[in-house]
């Protein structure tokens, strides 16, 4: 109802802004489509402020949610993107201000588009198809590339010139397919295992001009990514494209930003590769010339010694000392030989004076019988018995002329 006002009986501003407040809080909540231009989380304030833009006229409006409804959107809100909200207008009379206060909130167009690749994307995370240790080095020089890409595009022309350039023996195999459409999906695929299954072919590059979102759809088809993982041959993305990342990007073993990138990465520069060789040629001659110089003035060090001026002054000491040690030895060895002698002179004498011999050559004699038994006895000696007798110079043939046998003593001579 309008308010009953004149110049003689005008309202306070409580009211009116109070009539406001009341105006808008019957209208109910409302279904709203926009932009959102603008997103201010405060730290420590549970409610996020943000503004929801007209995508066709230049009129805006803020809206504010729980910090609770704005965490849980999956994939996160950004800036920029579509979205339906369902709020309920509010008034705020002590600063006249209008806001929406957001109860639900729905992505659609381009953002509901992301939300449905954010959830393919952790769906595929979350079976490691992205994980960092999965991605394989690239050659450092292969010598053939396989490209998929586009008939007659800038992203073969850009892949092709640049490699060529940076190292003119690089060879490509191309393999021709849609770059978007519905049929873009399936032809990279074939397209990337007919590469996959050529032995010649070192790395693979999928090469496309940039493009929107909804261009670069086929190349975050879930198919295509589980042929890129399962692929043996490693994979460049080179889809030319910034503010978005195909799930492609996330699956290849390296993302080049653009195809002009991807050939920088495939070979290297071979001017780059020259100067790196003078480099360390010219490196190794100055270590190696560190080195003989070196070994050269070691050389002269060892020269200067005393012993290296005149080597026979060690050969002539040498020399002496073996002369002296030969001198001790002979000296040595003839004591050690007079001992010896006289050792065996003495076992000789001991000997000697033990030997029968001796005795007899001290006057005595042994006396044998004709059947050679040494005689110690008269008895069975007869006259005339033939006798043997051993001297200390020979034998000696006699006969008994007689035996005198000598007296038996008495037991008191005894």
């Amino acid at each position: 109802m309008a308010l009953d006002t004149s110049p003689e009986s005008p309202a306070p501003v409580r009211q009116i802004a109070l009539a406001i407040s009341g105006w808008i809080d019957r209208l109910g909540a409302v279904w709203v489509e926009g932009q959102m231009a603008q997103i201010s989380r405060r730290p420590g304030v549970g409610t996020v402020f943000m503004t929801l833009r007209d995508s066709a006229a230049d009129i805006s409006v803020p809206v504010t949610c729980p910090r609770t409804l704005f965490d849980s959107l999956n994939p996160p809100l950004v800036e920029g993107a579509s979205v339906v909200l369902h709020a309920k207008p509010d008034y705020y009379p002590t600063r006249g201000s209008l806001s929406l206060v957001a109860r639900e909130i729905r992505m659609v167009g381009l953002g509901e588009l992301l939300a449905r690749l954010e959830r393919r994307r952790q769906l595929l995370a979350a079976e490691g198809l992205f994980a960092p240790e999965l991605k394989r080095p690239l050659p450092f020089l292969p010598e053939r590339v396989g490209l998929i890409t586009a008939p007659g595009s800038a992203a073969e022309r850009d892949v092709v010139e640049t490699s060529r350039r940076r190292w003119p023996g690089v060879a490509f195999e191309t393999a021709y397919a849609a770059m978007q459409g519905q049929r873009a999906a399936t032809e990279v695929m074939e397209a990337l295992a007919r590469l996959d299954r050529d032995l010649r072919v070192d790395v693979i590059v999928i090469a496309r001009g940039g493009g929107s979102v909804e261009d670069l759809l086929p190349f975050s088809d879930e198919a295509l990514i589980r042929a890129v993982h399962a692929a043996r041959t490693p994979v460049v993305s080179a889809i030319g494209h910034e503010p978005d990342t195909p799930l492609l990007d996330l699956v290849a073993d390296l993302r080049a930003s653009t195809p002009t990138d991807a050939a920088k990465h495939l070979v290297p520069d071979v001017a780059e590769e020259l100067r790196g060789v003078a480099w360390a040629r010219d490196r190794v001659r100055a270590l190696l010339g560190q080195i003989i110089d070196r070994e050269r003035q070691t050389l002269s060090d060892l020269r200067a010694r005393p012993v290296l001026a005149d080597p026979r002054s060690l050969v002539d000491a040498r020399a002496t000392e073996v002369h002296d040690l030969r001198e001790r030895g002979r000296r040595v060895l003839g004591h050690a030989l007079d001992r010896a002698g006289d050792d065996i002179a003495h076992q000789r004498a001991r000997a000697r004076s033990l030997s029968p011999l001796a005795t007899l050559q001290r006057g005595y004699a042994v006396v044998q019988g004709a059947d050679g038994a040494v005689l110690t006895s008269t008895q069975g000696v007869g006259a005339g018995a033939a006798l043997r007798i051993r001297v200390a110079d020979g034998r000696i043939l006699a006969s008994t002329t007689g035996v005198e046998p000598d007296p038996v003593p008495s037991k008191e001579q005894q």
